[in-house]
């Protein structure tokens, strides 16, 4: 089957750019006016993080939010046939500050939210990077269609650990030097063991793995920004929260990345994945008060 379906999807991709984003405003037609895909709950997380905006407000950003979406995807395919030339006109980034640490001898971890487009910022970092570098992905169902989005993702040489299996086996993919990529703001799967954090309004869970992980393997922790400059050209700023996660009191760490997270939000609100399910967790003070983390 993937050699029935990447062809075709070669094919699609060497559609120029304009035409390729003149379908994208026709599929989010489709999708925000006809399908409604998750706009109720993307109208929802929009209200919990922005109560001061009016629901005019709330719709222009979902809106703007669901151009985003629909762009990321078919900018995924228009990658699979992407020229090594067109990709550094299209990514930017100050690469400088990661690659600053290299000779220093530590490892990095860079903490990311969920913004668009991670696909090309997958590459450029893997391209531009002194460090090897390490995506978490999760494998499609569908075999043909992960054997090419793994192929995309690892262009560069990036080193591809599943996440089934990061917990146990990052060793087995990973030996010395690394650059880690981890979107880290996604809803935990055990509450009761998550760091409680402001966000956006709301008590939030966030993983406490990256935050651990930072300190066991004694990694530089930085946050990365990536945004877009206009449809199709794609910025990342890096920026280091710190060289010695060790000094840190449990969960301040994840506090300082999520307040990094929620300013990058509210400097651009379309750019944030509002279609997650960021708040499925309800906070219960019997069984969370425990884990607030209050203070940086």
């Amino acid at each position: 089957m993937y050699y029935i379906i990447y062809p075709i999807f070669y094919v699609i991709s060497l559609i120029p750019w304009r035409i390729m984003y003149f379908i994208a405003d026709g599929i989010y037609l489709i999708v925000y006016y006809l399908v409604g895909y998750r706009k109720k709950l993307v109208l929802q997380n929009l209200a919990i993080a922005f109560p001061e905006k009016t629901k005019q407000e709330h719709v222009a950003i979902a809106k703007e939010f669901y151009h985003n979406f629909i762009d990321t995807f078919l900018e995924m395919i228009k990658l699979i046939s992407i020229s090594d030339k067109e990709l550094s006109q299209r990514f930017s980034s100050n690469m400088e500050v990661v690659n600053s640490l290299y000779d220093s001898g530590i490892n990095v971890q860079l903490m990311a939210g969920h913004f668009f487009n991670w696909e090309i910022i997958n590459l450029g970092i893997a391209k531009y990077c002194k460090y090897p570098f390490v995506g978490v992905y999760m494998p499609l169902a569908n075999k043909a269609f992960s054997k090419i989005v793994y192929n995309l993702r690892s262009r560069y040489n990036t080193i591809l650990v599943p996440a089934t299996e990061f917990g146990n086996k990052f060793h087995v993919y990973v030996k010395n030097r690394y650059a880690l990529g981890l979107a880290a703001d996604q809803a935990p799967s055990n509450p009761n063991k998550a760091y409680w954090i402001t966000f956006l309004n709301k008590l939030t869970p966030f993983i406490s793995g990256p935050e651990k992980g930072a300190k066991r393997n004694n990694t530089a922790f930085v946050f990365s920004n990536f945004y877009k400059v206009k449809r199709g050209y794609y910025k990342i700023d890096f920026e280091i929260i710190t060289t010695e996660p060790r000094k840190y009191a449990d969960g301040v760490l994840t506090k300082l990345y999520a307040e990094a997270v929620e300013k990058a939000v509210r400097k651009i609100p379309s750019n944030y994945l509002w279609s997650h399910n960021r708040w499925k967790h309800e906070f219960i003070p019997e069984k969370h008060n425990r884990l607030i983390i209050t203070s940086a």
